[in-house]
Protein backbone atom coordinates (compact mmCIF):
# COMPACT_ATOMS: atom_id res chain seq x y z
CA UNK A 1 0.00 0.00 0.00
CA UNK A 2 1.36 3.67 -1.05
CA UNK A 3 1.64 5.80 2.20
CA UNK A 4 -0.75 8.56 2.60
CA UNK A 5 -1.71 11.23 4.79
CA UNK A 6 -5.27 11.35 4.38
CA UNK A 7 -7.89 11.59 6.86
CA UNK A 8 -10.61 9.15 5.50
CA UNK A 9 -8.03 6.55 4.40
CA UNK A 10 -6.82 6.68 8.07
CA UNK A 11 -9.92 6.40 9.87
CA UNK A 12 -11.11 3.29 7.61
CA UNK A 13 -7.63 1.66 8.83
CA UNK A 14 -8.25 2.38 12.27
CA UNK A 15 -10.99 0.56 11.90
CA UNK A 16 -10.17 -2.80 10.18
CA UNK A 17 -6.24 -3.18 10.95
CA UNK A 18 -4.80 -4.11 14.51
CA UNK A 19 -2.05 -2.32 16.26
CA UNK A 20 0.82 -3.38 18.33
CA UNK A 21 0.78 0.60 19.66
CA UNK A 22 -2.03 3.48 19.87
CA UNK A 23 -1.17 6.81 20.92
CA UNK A 24 -3.72 8.93 22.05
CA UNK A 25 -2.53 12.73 21.72
CA UNK A 26 -1.50 14.50 18.72
CA UNK A 27 0.73 17.32 20.36
CA UNK A 28 4.77 17.08 20.12
CA UNK A 29 5.02 14.15 22.78
CA UNK A 30 2.52 12.00 21.05
CA UNK A 31 3.70 12.46 17.56
CA UNK A 32 7.45 11.58 19.02
CA UNK A 33 6.06 8.74 20.14
CA UNK A 34 4.14 7.66 17.49
CA UNK A 35 7.14 7.98 15.18
CA UNK A 36 9.78 6.42 17.62
CA UNK A 37 7.39 3.44 17.80
CA UNK A 38 6.79 3.46 14.18
CA UNK A 39 10.22 3.58 13.20
CA UNK A 40 11.31 0.56 15.41
CA UNK A 41 8.79 -1.47 13.13
CA UNK A 42 5.97 -1.34 15.59
CA UNK A 43 2.33 -1.67 13.82
CA UNK A 44 1.07 2.28 14.76
CA UNK A 45 -1.54 4.21 15.43
CA UNK A 46 -2.24 7.85 16.30
CA UNK A 47 -5.29 9.68 17.66
CA UNK A 48 -5.80 13.14 18.27
CA UNK A 49 -9.16 14.71 19.38
CA UNK A 50 -8.78 18.02 18.06
CA UNK A 51 -6.02 18.99 15.32
CA UNK A 52 -2.64 17.85 15.49
CA UNK A 53 -0.52 20.93 17.75
CA UNK A 54 -3.61 22.33 18.82
CA UNK A 55 -3.25 22.29 22.30
CA UNK A 56 0.22 23.31 23.98
CA UNK A 57 2.42 22.41 20.81
CA UNK A 58 1.63 25.17 19.21
CA UNK A 59 1.23 28.04 21.79
CA UNK A 60 4.76 27.61 23.06
CA UNK A 61 7.74 30.11 23.05
CA UNK A 62 8.76 28.55 19.57
CA UNK A 63 12.47 28.26 21.39
CA UNK A 64 14.46 24.88 20.83
CA UNK A 65 16.76 25.81 23.90
CA UNK A 66 18.71 24.25 27.10
CA UNK A 67 16.71 27.12 29.34
CA UNK A 68 19.28 29.57 31.15
CA UNK A 69 16.75 29.85 34.05
CA UNK A 70 17.03 26.24 34.81
CA UNK A 71 20.86 26.74 35.53
CA UNK A 72 19.67 28.89 38.40
CA UNK A 73 17.58 26.15 39.43
CA UNK A 74 20.49 23.93 39.49
CA UNK A 75 19.12 21.74 37.12
CA UNK A 76 22.21 20.84 35.36
CA UNK A 77 21.40 17.28 33.75
CA UNK A 78 18.03 18.73 32.02
CA UNK A 79 20.11 21.75 30.45
CA UNK A 80 22.61 19.22 29.17
CA UNK A 81 19.89 16.48 28.11
CA UNK A 82 18.06 19.85 26.56
CA UNK A 83 21.02 20.57 24.39
CA UNK A 84 21.79 17.78 22.98
CA UNK A 85 18.71 17.45 21.94
CA UNK A 86 18.70 20.90 20.21
CA UNK A 87 21.54 20.02 18.34
CA UNK A 88 20.11 16.96 16.95
CA UNK A 89 17.03 18.93 16.15
CA UNK A 90 19.69 20.90 14.16
CA UNK A 91 20.91 18.45 12.42
CA UNK A 92 17.56 16.34 11.74
CA UNK A 93 15.09 18.90 10.85
CA UNK A 94 17.34 21.78 9.55
CA UNK A 95 14.49 23.39 7.69
CA UNK A 96 12.49 23.98 10.58
CA UNK A 97 14.79 24.44 13.34
CA UNK A 98 17.43 26.90 12.77
CA UNK A 99 20.22 28.64 14.93
CA UNK A 100 19.08 32.03 16.84
CA UNK A 101 21.38 34.35 18.43
CA UNK A 102 19.94 35.61 21.87
CA UNK A 103 21.16 39.25 23.18
CA UNK A 104 21.28 38.94 26.84
CA UNK A 105 21.10 43.31 27.89
CA UNK A 106 22.27 44.06 31.60
CA UNK A 107 20.19 46.72 32.68
CA UNK A 108 20.51 49.13 35.41
CA UNK A 109 19.84 52.59 36.65
CA UNK A 110 22.92 55.21 36.62
CA UNK A 111 24.91 54.33 39.89
CA UNK A 112 23.40 51.08 40.28
CA UNK A 113 26.43 48.07 40.58
CA UNK A 114 25.66 45.76 37.96
CA UNK A 115 29.00 44.22 38.39
CA UNK A 116 27.48 40.68 39.94
CA UNK A 117 24.80 39.96 37.66
CA UNK A 118 27.29 40.52 34.69
CA UNK A 119 29.69 37.48 36.80
CA UNK A 120 26.66 35.47 37.22
CA UNK A 121 25.42 35.71 33.17
CA UNK A 122 28.78 35.10 31.94
CA UNK A 123 29.61 31.86 34.55
CA UNK A 124 25.79 30.69 33.33
CA UNK A 125 26.96 31.32 29.70
CA UNK A 126 29.96 29.66 30.03
CA UNK A 127 28.01 26.67 31.52
CA UNK A 128 25.90 26.55 29.01
CA UNK A 129 28.14 26.30 26.16
CA UNK A 130 30.41 23.68 27.79
CA UNK A 131 26.81 21.72 27.92
CA UNK A 132 25.85 23.17 24.45
CA UNK A 133 29.03 20.72 23.20
CA UNK A 134 32.17 23.36 22.46
CA UNK A 135 32.93 20.61 19.56
CA UNK A 136 29.71 20.45 18.03
CA UNK A 137 29.89 23.66 15.84
CA UNK A 138 27.70 25.41 18.39
CA UNK A 139 28.65 29.34 18.43
CA UNK A 140 30.12 30.37 21.98
CA UNK A 141 28.69 33.18 23.70
CA UNK A 142 30.74 36.60 23.60
CA UNK A 143 29.96 39.90 25.64
CA UNK A 144 29.63 42.84 24.04
CA UNK A 145 29.97 46.32 24.31
CA UNK A 146 26.74 48.72 24.96
CA UNK A 147 26.59 50.51 22.04
CA UNK A 148 26.21 46.80 20.19
CA UNK A 149 23.31 45.88 22.48
CA UNK A 150 21.46 49.37 21.50
CA UNK A 151 21.96 48.48 17.90
CA UNK A 152 20.64 45.42 18.28
CA UNK A 153 17.49 46.54 19.78
CA UNK A 154 17.41 50.03 19.17
CA UNK A 155 14.23 50.70 21.15
CA UNK A 156 15.99 50.09 24.48
CA UNK A 157 16.49 52.93 26.63
CA UNK A 158 20.32 53.49 26.00
CA UNK A 159 20.83 55.25 29.21
CA UNK A 160 19.47 51.41 31.30
CA UNK A 161 21.84 49.44 28.95
CA UNK A 162 25.31 48.64 31.45
CA UNK A 163 26.60 45.65 29.62
CA UNK A 164 25.17 42.82 26.93
CA UNK A 165 26.31 39.43 26.01
CA UNK A 166 25.21 37.26 23.05
CA UNK A 167 24.89 33.61 22.82
CA UNK A 168 23.10 30.92 20.87
CA UNK A 169 20.15 28.54 20.80
CA UNK A 170 17.38 27.41 18.21
CA UNK A 171 13.85 28.49 17.24
CA UNK A 172 11.47 26.32 15.51
CA UNK A 173 7.42 26.52 14.26
CA UNK A 174 6.20 24.51 16.85
CA UNK A 175 2.87 23.55 14.83
CA UNK A 176 5.19 22.83 11.57
CA UNK A 177 7.58 20.69 13.46
CA UNK A 178 4.60 18.56 15.41
CA UNK A 179 3.29 18.46 12.05
CA UNK A 180 6.49 17.02 10.03
CA UNK A 181 6.90 14.47 13.03
CA UNK A 182 3.65 12.98 12.19
CA UNK A 183 4.02 13.14 8.35
CA UNK A 184 7.13 11.38 8.82
CA UNK A 185 5.88 8.40 11.11
CA UNK A 186 2.82 8.07 8.50
CA UNK A 187 4.47 8.46 5.04
CA UNK A 188 7.76 7.48 5.92
CA UNK A 189 7.37 4.68 8.77
CA UNK A 190 3.73 3.59 7.82
CA UNK A 191 1.86 4.38 10.73
CA UNK A 192 -1.76 5.63 11.20
CA UNK A 193 -2.50 8.90 12.24
CA UNK A 194 -6.22 10.82 12.51
CA UNK A 195 -6.90 14.11 13.47
CA UNK A 196 -10.42 15.39 14.92
CA UNK A 197 -10.73 11.57 16.36
CA UNK A 198 -11.50 11.63 20.02
CA UNK A 199 -11.27 9.05 22.64
CA UNK A 200 -14.37 8.14 24.63
CA UNK A 201 -13.31 5.18 26.51
CA UNK A 202 -10.61 2.81 27.14
CA UNK A 203 -11.03 -0.38 25.95
CA UNK A 204 -10.21 -3.40 28.49
CA UNK A 205 -9.89 -7.19 27.44
CA UNK A 206 -11.19 -10.27 29.57
CA UNK A 207 -8.07 -9.53 32.46
CA UNK A 208 -8.46 -6.22 32.73
CA UNK A 209 -5.68 -5.18 30.33
CA UNK A 210 -6.52 -2.32 28.40
CA UNK A 211 -6.51 -2.83 24.56
CA UNK A 212 -7.69 0.21 22.45
CA UNK A 213 -10.01 2.63 22.70
CA UNK A 214 -13.68 3.32 21.49
CA UNK A 215 -13.64 6.47 19.89
CA UNK A 216 -16.23 9.46 19.85
CA UNK A 217 -17.80 8.27 16.51
CA UNK A 218 -18.19 4.48 17.96
CA UNK A 219 -14.84 3.08 16.26
CA UNK A 220 -13.08 0.57 18.42
CA UNK A 221 -8.90 0.72 17.71
CA UNK A 222 -7.22 -2.38 18.66
CA UNK A 223 -4.06 -2.42 19.99
CA UNK A 224 -1.83 -4.42 22.13
CA UNK A 225 -0.34 -1.60 24.11
CA UNK A 226 -2.28 1.47 24.41
CA UNK A 227 -0.06 5.22 25.61
CA UNK A 228 -1.42 8.36 26.82
CA UNK A 229 0.47 11.00 25.27
CA UNK A 230 -2.15 13.68 25.99
CA UNK A 231 -0.70 16.74 27.86
CA UNK A 232 -2.55 18.56 30.48
CA UNK A 233 -5.43 16.18 29.01
CA UNK A 234 -3.36 13.35 30.52
CA UNK A 235 -5.27 13.30 33.75
CA UNK A 236 -8.29 13.00 31.81
CA UNK A 237 -6.89 9.94 29.38
CA UNK A 238 -6.42 8.43 33.25
CA UNK A 239 -10.15 8.63 34.28
CA UNK A 240 -11.29 6.95 31.49
CA UNK A 241 -8.91 4.12 32.04
CA UNK A 242 -9.07 4.33 36.42
CA UNK A 243 -12.31 5.49 36.57
CA UNK A 244 -11.37 8.45 38.97
CA UNK A 245 -9.36 11.54 38.29
CA UNK A 246 -5.65 11.57 39.37
CA UNK A 247 -5.16 15.17 39.96
CA UNK A 248 -1.31 14.48 38.59
CA UNK A 249 -0.37 17.38 36.74
CA UNK A 250 -0.46 21.08 37.35
CA UNK A 251 -0.82 23.18 34.34
CA UNK A 252 0.88 26.52 34.41
CA UNK A 253 -0.37 29.20 31.42
CA UNK A 254 1.97 30.86 29.50
CA UNK A 255 1.20 33.55 27.05
CA UNK A 256 2.30 36.05 23.95
CA UNK A 257 1.86 38.91 22.52
CA UNK A 258 2.46 40.15 18.83
CA UNK A 259 3.37 43.55 17.57
CA UNK A 260 4.20 44.91 14.40
CA UNK A 261 8.09 45.49 13.65
CA UNK A 262 7.91 48.88 13.49
CA UNK A 263 6.37 49.33 17.28
CA UNK A 264 9.51 47.48 18.98
CA UNK A 265 12.64 48.14 17.10
CA UNK A 266 14.74 44.64 17.82
CA UNK A 267 16.73 43.06 15.15
CA UNK A 268 17.94 39.80 17.74
CA UNK A 269 15.97 37.63 19.69
CA UNK A 270 16.54 39.19 23.26
CA UNK A 271 16.19 37.33 27.05
CA UNK A 272 14.60 41.10 28.39
CA UNK A 273 14.97 41.22 32.52
CA UNK A 274 11.92 41.78 34.28
CA UNK A 275 12.51 43.75 37.21
CA UNK A 276 9.41 43.66 39.11
CA UNK A 277 9.79 39.90 39.99
CA UNK A 278 13.47 38.88 38.85
CA UNK A 279 12.21 36.90 35.82
CA UNK A 280 12.41 37.25 32.13
CA UNK A 281 10.52 37.18 28.79
CA UNK A 282 11.53 36.61 25.34
CA UNK A 283 11.39 39.10 22.83
CA UNK A 284 11.59 37.45 19.51
CA UNK A 285 11.56 38.79 15.55
CA UNK A 286 9.51 36.32 13.54
CA UNK A 287 8.68 37.56 9.97
CA UNK A 288 8.26 41.34 9.82
CA UNK A 289 6.28 41.06 13.29
CA UNK A 290 7.67 40.74 16.68
CA UNK A 291 6.34 38.26 19.63
CA UNK A 292 7.21 39.24 23.32
CA UNK A 293 5.92 36.10 26.18
CA UNK A 294 6.31 34.34 28.44
CA UNK A 295 4.30 34.49 31.82
CA UNK A 296 4.54 31.18 34.36
CA UNK A 297 1.06 31.00 36.10
CA UNK A 298 -0.65 28.44 38.05
CA UNK A 299 -3.96 27.89 36.00
CA UNK A 300 -7.41 26.24 36.96
CA UNK A 301 -9.54 27.46 34.03
CA UNK A 302 -11.05 24.88 31.18
CA UNK A 303 -7.69 22.93 29.45
CA UNK A 304 -9.85 23.27 25.96
CA UNK A 305 -9.63 27.04 25.72
CA UNK A 306 -7.08 28.46 28.10
CA UNK A 307 -7.26 32.68 27.26
CA UNK A 308 -4.87 35.80 27.56
CA UNK A 309 -6.17 38.18 30.39
CA UNK A 310 -5.87 41.40 30.95
CA UNK A 311 -3.46 40.87 33.64
CA UNK A 312 -1.43 38.99 31.34
CA UNK A 313 -1.49 41.95 28.57
CA UNK A 314 -0.58 44.17 31.52
CA UNK A 315 2.40 42.02 32.89
CA UNK A 316 4.54 41.32 29.13
CA UNK A 317 3.58 44.97 28.15
CA UNK A 318 4.78 46.62 31.75
CA UNK A 319 7.75 43.87 31.66
CA UNK A 320 8.70 45.53 28.01
CA UNK A 321 8.23 49.17 28.53
CA UNK A 322 10.31 49.08 31.57
CA UNK A 323 13.09 48.99 29.27
CA UNK A 324 12.19 50.89 26.01
CA UNK A 325 11.93 54.87 25.16
CA UNK A 326 8.66 54.52 23.12
CA UNK A 327 5.87 52.25 25.22
CA UNK A 328 3.34 49.66 23.64
CA UNK A 329 -0.02 49.82 24.23
CA UNK A 330 -2.70 47.80 24.25
CA UNK A 331 -3.78 48.77 20.50
CA UNK A 332 -0.37 47.67 19.02
CA UNK A 333 -1.41 44.17 20.03
CA UNK A 334 -2.33 42.41 16.65
CA UNK A 335 -2.13 38.81 17.86
CA UNK A 336 -1.67 36.91 20.66
CA UNK A 337 -1.54 33.04 22.10
CA UNK A 338 -2.49 31.41 25.50
CA UNK A 339 -0.83 27.95 26.36
CA UNK A 340 -0.37 25.17 28.93
CA UNK A 341 2.40 23.97 30.34
CA UNK A 342 1.61 20.23 31.35
CA UNK A 343 4.07 19.81 34.43
CA UNK A 344 3.77 17.40 37.04
CA UNK A 345 2.41 18.16 40.45
CA UNK A 346 4.93 18.64 43.50
CA UNK A 347 4.34 18.81 47.20
CA UNK A 348 7.07 21.56 47.16
CA UNK A 349 7.06 25.26 46.07
CA UNK A 350 3.78 27.06 45.42
CA UNK A 351 5.29 29.03 42.25
CA UNK A 352 4.58 27.23 39.03
CA UNK A 353 8.26 28.74 38.16
CA UNK A 354 9.62 26.19 40.40
CA UNK A 355 8.48 23.13 38.62
CA UNK A 356 10.86 21.21 36.91
CA UNK A 357 10.39 20.44 33.60
CA UNK A 358 11.55 17.17 33.65
CA UNK A 359 9.28 14.57 31.93
CA UNK A 360 7.96 11.29 33.81
CA UNK A 361 6.42 8.07 32.12
CA UNK A 362 4.02 5.91 33.92
CA UNK A 363 2.18 2.76 33.50
CA UNK A 364 -1.25 1.90 34.77
CA UNK A 365 -2.54 -1.13 36.37
CA UNK A 366 -4.68 -1.68 33.02
CA UNK A 367 -1.04 -1.26 31.21
CA UNK A 368 -1.75 2.14 29.91
CA UNK A 369 1.79 3.94 29.27
CA UNK A 370 1.67 7.61 30.51
CA UNK A 371 4.21 9.98 29.61
CA UNK A 372 4.06 13.69 31.32
CA UNK A 373 5.97 17.22 31.83
CA UNK A 374 8.88 17.02 29.68
CA UNK A 375 9.08 20.18 26.97
CA UNK A 376 8.97 20.77 23.08
CA UNK A 377 12.90 20.93 22.85
CA UNK A 378 13.00 16.99 24.60
CA UNK A 379 10.18 15.87 22.76
CA UNK A 380 12.25 12.94 21.29
CA UNK A 381 13.83 11.44 24.32
CA UNK A 382 10.82 11.81 25.40
CA UNK A 383 9.00 9.67 23.18
CA UNK A 384 12.60 7.43 23.22
CA UNK A 385 11.77 6.69 27.03
CA UNK A 386 8.42 5.74 26.43
CA UNK A 387 8.92 3.63 23.51
CA UNK A 388 11.32 2.01 25.81
CA UNK A 389 8.56 1.17 28.56
CA UNK A 390 6.22 -0.02 25.76
CA UNK A 391 8.44 -2.44 24.29
CA UNK A 392 9.12 -3.98 27.41
CA UNK A 393 5.68 -4.60 28.19
CA UNK A 394 5.18 -6.03 24.74
CA UNK A 395 8.21 -8.63 25.39
CA UNK A 396 11.62 -9.13 24.09
CA UNK A 397 12.46 -8.97 20.61
CA UNK A 398 9.51 -7.28 19.61
CA UNK A 399 11.89 -4.06 18.64
CA UNK A 400 14.87 -3.05 19.12
CA UNK A 401 16.72 0.63 20.09
CA UNK A 402 15.16 3.98 19.27
CA UNK A 403 16.53 4.92 15.94
CA UNK A 404 15.21 8.60 16.56
CA UNK A 405 18.31 10.32 17.69
CA UNK A 406 19.67 10.74 13.59
CA UNK A 407 16.35 9.95 11.99
CA UNK A 408 15.94 13.22 9.69
CA UNK A 409 12.30 14.20 9.52
CA UNK A 410 9.73 14.43 6.53
CA UNK A 411 11.33 17.50 4.10
CA UNK A 412 14.43 18.26 5.45
CA UNK A 413 16.14 15.87 2.54
CA UNK A 414 16.62 18.37 -0.11
CA UNK A 415 16.59 21.59 1.81
CA UNK A 416 20.30 22.25 1.53
CA UNK A 417 19.68 22.55 -2.67
CA UNK A 418 17.18 25.31 -1.99
CA UNK A 419 19.37 27.25 0.46
CA UNK A 420 22.62 29.23 1.08
CA UNK A 421 24.44 29.79 -2.77
CA UNK A 422 22.01 27.44 -4.52
CA UNK A 423 18.82 29.48 -3.51
CA UNK A 424 18.81 32.16 -6.17
CA UNK A 425 19.29 29.72 -8.86
CA UNK A 426 16.93 27.30 -7.35
CA UNK A 427 14.51 30.43 -7.03
CA UNK A 428 14.43 31.15 -10.51
CA UNK A 429 13.88 27.69 -11.48
CA UNK A 430 10.86 27.16 -9.28
CA UNK A 431 9.61 30.52 -10.66
CA UNK A 432 9.76 32.39 -7.26
CA UNK A 433 11.72 35.33 -5.44
CA UNK A 434 14.66 34.54 -3.08
CA UNK A 435 12.44 35.77 0.10
CA UNK A 436 9.94 33.58 -1.53
CA UNK A 437 11.72 30.66 -1.77
CA UNK A 438 13.14 31.10 1.65
CA UNK A 439 9.80 31.82 3.27
CA UNK A 440 8.59 27.78 2.15
CA UNK A 441 11.72 26.33 2.58
CA UNK A 442 11.74 27.45 6.16
CA UNK A 443 7.85 25.82 6.27
CA UNK A 444 8.48 22.41 3.74
CA UNK A 445 12.58 22.11 3.33
CA UNK A 446 12.29 19.52 0.62
CA UNK A 447 8.67 19.70 -0.62
CA UNK A 448 8.84 23.57 -1.24
CA UNK A 449 8.45 22.22 -4.95
CA UNK A 450 5.37 20.79 -4.51
CA UNK A 451 3.90 23.75 -2.97
CA UNK A 452 5.08 25.91 -6.08
CA UNK A 453 3.97 23.39 -8.75
CA UNK A 454 0.63 24.65 -6.81
CA UNK A 455 1.18 28.08 -7.65
CA UNK A 456 2.30 27.62 -11.03
CA UNK A 457 -0.57 25.48 -11.97
CA UNK A 458 -3.13 28.47 -11.32
CA UNK A 459 -2.04 32.18 -11.15
CA UNK A 460 -4.39 33.05 -7.72
CA UNK A 461 -2.70 30.55 -5.65
CA UNK A 462 0.88 32.36 -6.24
CA UNK A 463 -1.21 35.35 -4.19
CA UNK A 464 -1.03 35.81 -0.50
CA UNK A 465 -3.27 33.69 1.84
CA UNK A 466 -3.83 36.89 4.20
CA UNK A 467 -2.89 40.15 2.39
CA UNK A 468 -0.30 41.81 4.37
CA UNK A 469 1.78 38.34 5.55
CA UNK A 470 4.12 36.37 3.30
CA UNK A 471 1.87 32.64 3.13
CA UNK A 472 0.53 32.20 -0.10
CA UNK A 473 -2.71 30.73 -0.94
CA UNK A 474 -1.46 27.73 -2.81
CA UNK A 475 -0.13 26.73 1.24
CA UNK A 476 -4.30 26.48 2.05
CA UNK A 477 -4.45 23.90 -0.78
CA UNK A 478 -1.67 21.98 0.19
CA UNK A 479 -2.53 22.07 3.50
CA UNK A 480 -6.39 20.65 3.00
CA UNK A 481 -4.51 17.82 -0.01
CA UNK A 482 -1.67 16.50 1.94
CA UNK A 483 -1.49 18.20 5.52
CA UNK A 484 -4.77 16.62 6.70
CA UNK A 485 -6.40 20.26 7.46
CA UNK A 486 -9.78 20.39 7.51
CA UNK A 487 -11.62 23.72 9.04
CA UNK A 488 -10.47 27.55 8.16
CA UNK A 489 -9.45 27.31 12.07
CA UNK A 490 -6.66 24.38 11.13
CA UNK A 491 -5.13 26.30 8.04
CA UNK A 492 -4.97 30.03 9.69
CA UNK A 493 -3.84 28.87 12.81
CA UNK A 494 -1.37 26.02 12.76
CA UNK A 495 -1.23 25.03 8.97
CA UNK A 496 0.06 29.05 8.82
CA UNK A 497 0.52 31.09 11.24
CA UNK A 498 -1.80 34.06 10.06
CA UNK A 499 -3.78 34.53 13.74
CA UNK A 500 -0.83 34.37 15.84
CA UNK A 501 0.87 36.83 13.59
CA UNK A 502 -2.20 39.55 12.44
CA UNK A 503 -5.76 38.81 13.86
CA UNK A 504 -7.81 41.61 12.18
CA UNK A 505 -6.08 40.55 8.95
CA UNK A 506 -6.73 36.60 9.50
CA UNK A 507 -10.04 37.27 10.45
CA UNK A 508 -11.18 39.72 7.53
CA UNK A 509 -9.25 37.01 5.33
CA UNK A 510 -11.36 34.06 6.49
CA UNK A 511 -14.13 34.14 3.86
CA UNK A 512 -11.60 34.17 1.12
CA UNK A 513 -10.04 31.30 2.46
CA UNK A 514 -13.18 29.35 3.53
CA UNK A 515 -14.15 29.91 -0.39
CA UNK A 516 -10.57 28.54 -1.42
CA UNK A 517 -11.05 25.21 1.21
CA UNK A 518 -14.39 24.55 -0.42
CA UNK A 519 -13.72 22.50 -2.94
CA UNK A 520 -10.94 20.62 -1.74
CA UNK A 521 -13.09 19.57 1.55
CA UNK A 522 -16.75 19.39 -0.70
CA UNK A 523 -18.09 22.25 1.62
CA UNK A 524 -21.33 23.61 0.70
CA UNK A 525 -22.07 27.18 0.93
CA UNK A 526 -23.94 26.33 4.42
CA UNK A 527 -20.67 24.87 5.23
CA UNK A 528 -18.58 27.81 4.76
CA UNK A 529 -20.48 30.15 6.42
CA UNK A 530 -20.04 27.55 9.62
CA UNK A 531 -16.22 28.12 8.87
CA UNK A 532 -16.14 31.43 8.67
CA UNK A 533 -18.47 32.17 11.81
CA UNK A 534 -16.74 29.47 14.29
CA UNK A 535 -12.99 31.10 13.03
CA UNK A 536 -14.64 34.59 13.74
CA UNK A 537 -15.74 33.91 16.78
CA UNK A 538 -12.27 32.10 17.59
CA UNK A 539 -10.47 35.51 17.47
CA UNK A 540 -13.59 37.32 18.72
CA UNK A 541 -13.02 35.18 22.14
CA UNK A 542 -9.56 35.42 22.50
CA UNK A 543 -9.82 39.34 22.20
CA UNK A 544 -12.45 39.82 24.49
CA UNK A 545 -10.95 37.58 27.22
CA UNK A 546 -7.81 39.40 27.08
CA UNK A 547 -9.76 42.85 27.41
CA UNK A 548 -8.88 44.14 23.72
CA UNK A 549 -10.59 45.58 21.05
CA UNK A 550 -12.15 42.74 18.72
CA UNK A 551 -9.79 42.62 15.92
CA UNK A 552 -11.74 44.42 12.49
CA UNK A 553 -13.35 47.31 14.93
Amino acid sequence: MTASFQREEALARLRDEQFEVLVIGGGITGAGVALDAAARGLRTALVEGHDFASGTSSRSSKLVHGGLRYLQQREYRLVRENLVERRRLLANAPHLVRPLPFLVPVLGRAGSSTAARVRAYSTALWLYDVFGGLRAGTARHRRIATTEVCAHFPALRPELVRAGFIFHDAHADDARLTLAVVRTAVLDHGAVAANHARVAAILKDGAGRACGARLADGTEVRAVAVVNATGVWADDVLALDEGSHPHSLRPAKGIHLTVAREKLACHLATVLPVAADGRSIFVVPWSDRVYLGTTDTDYDGPLDDPQCTPADVAYVLDAVNAAVGQPLEEADVVGMWAGLRPLVASGGSSRTTDLSRRHRVATSASGVVTVTGGKLTTYRKMAADTVDVVVARLGAGRAGASPTAGLALRGAAGTGQLQGRAAAGAARRLGTTAEGLAHLVARYGGETPAVLALAGEDDALAEPLVPGLAYLRAEAVYAARHEMATTVEDVLSRRTRCLLLDAAASAAAAPAVARLLAPELGWTRADEERQVSSFLATVARQREAAGLAVAGT
